[in-house]
């Protein structure tokens, strides 16, 4: 059975939208243009 006493204790709200995107803006990802760029500017 469901404790829901415990439940509500570890409960951790999911982020807003608002965070969602600051978060994934905020980090530093590298995506396939990044890398072709990088290449380009090696052959140079």
């Amino acid at each position: 059975m469901i404790n829901f006493d415990e439940e509500i204790k570890r409960f951790k709200p999911s982020l807003d939208v608002e965070q969602v995107e600051d978060a994934i803006v905020k980090s530093d990802l590298t995506d396939m243009t990044d890398i072709m760029m990088e290449l380009i500017k090696q052959e140079r």
